[in-house]
C-alpha cells in the first residue's frame, strides 16, 4: 500500500466539520486564555507579596503545575458534580479545567516577566511623584506584558492542542470529529494527518498573531516613561500658569482697593 492508495478527498468532504472542529478548540481556548491570564497576573502579584499571603499563590501553583489536562477536565466536570453538586457542560468544563492549569504557568510568566522590568523605570515615576498604582498600570505592567507576550503565545498554543484530550468528555473538537469520521470512513491516517495539518496551521497563525501585537499594540519602555515626563511636565506647567493667573488677579484687586 501506497500514499496514492489512500482516499484523500475525504479531507474535502470533511473540511467543514474539521474546520468547526478547530473553531470548537479556539474558542475553548481563547475563553480559557482570557481568565487564566487574569488569574495568572493576580497570582503573580500575589506570589510577590508578603509571606503571609504568597503561600497561597505558591500553593495554587505549584498544585495545577502537576495535574495533567486529561485528569483536570475528568476531575471539573465529573467530580464537582459529584462533590458540590454542580454540573457544566463540556464547553464550560473545558474553560475551567484549562483556566485552573494555564493559570500556573501564566502566574510563573508574569512572574518573571515583572522581575525583568528596570527597577530604574520604576524610580523614576516615583520621581514624577506617580502613584504606586500609577506605576503599575502605566509603567511596570504594559513593559512585562510585552515580555510576557511570546510565552503567552505559546501557552495558547499549548490550549488548543490539551484540547484534544476533551474528548473523554465528548467536546466535538478537532481529534473528537477525527475519531467520529474515521468510525465510518475507515481512513484513519488520512484524517488524523488532515488533524495535523489543521493544528500545524493553527500554531503558526497563532504565533503570528501574537508577533504582530507584540510589534505593533505594545508600546516600548522609553514610550511610556516619555508619556509619563510629559504629562508630568504638563501639569506642572498647568499649576504654574494658573498661579500666575490667581497672582495677577490678586494683585489687581489690591491695585483697586
Amino acid at each position: 500500500m501506497n500514499l496514492a492508495d489512500f482516499d484523500w478527498g475525504l479531507i474535502w468532504e470533511n473540511r467543514e466539520a474539521l474546520i468547526n472542529g478547530m473553531w470548537t478548540a479556539l474558542s475553548v481556548s481563547t475563553v480559557a486564555l482570557l481568565i487564566s491570564t487574569v488569574v495568572g497576573l493576580l497570582l503573580a502579584v500575589l506570589r510577590n507579596g508578603p509571606k503571609s499571603v504568597s503561600w497561597i499563590a505558591v500553593v495554587y501553583i505549584n498544585v495545577f503545575r502537576g495535574v495533567p489536562a486529561l485528569v483536570s477536565v475528568i476531575w471539573v466536570y465529573f467530580g464537582l458534580s459529584l462533590v458540590l453538586g454542580i454540573s457544566f457542560s463540556v464547553f464550560q468544563a473545558g474553560v475551567i479545567a484549562l483556566s485552573m492549569l494555564y493559570s500556573a504557568f501564566l502566574a510563573e510568566i508574569f512572574r518573571s516577566a515583572l522581575a525583568a522590568v528596570p527597577h530604574g523605570h520604576t524610580e523614576a515615576g516615583w520621581a514624577l511623584g506617580m502613584r504606586t498604582s500609577q506605576i503599575f498600570f502605566s509603567v511596570t505592567l504594559p513593559q512585562a506584558i510585552k515580555i510576557a507576550l511570546p510565552n503567552i503565545g505559546s501557552m495558547y498554543i499549548g490550549m488548543v492542542k490539551d484540547t484534544s484530550t476533551f474528548t473523554v468528555i465528548g467536546l466535538l473538537e478537532v481529534v473528537r470529529v477525527t475519531q467520529n469520521l474515521v468510525a465510518t470512513t475507515f481512513q484513519p491516517f488520512v484524517l488524523y494527518t488532515a488533524a495535523a495539518i489543521i493544528y500545524v496551521i493553527a500554531a503558526f497563525a497563532i504565533d503570528l498573531i501574537f508577533r504582530l501585537i507584540e510589534g505593533v499594540y505594545v508600546r516600548p519602555p522609553k514610550a511610556l516613561i516619555g508619556r509619563a515626563i510629559r504629562a508630568r511636565q504638563r501639569r506642572t506647567i498647568e499649576k504654574i500658569v494658573a498661579s500666575t493667573k490667581a497672582n495677577s488677579l490678586a494683585t489687581a484687586q489690591l491695585f483697586v482697593k
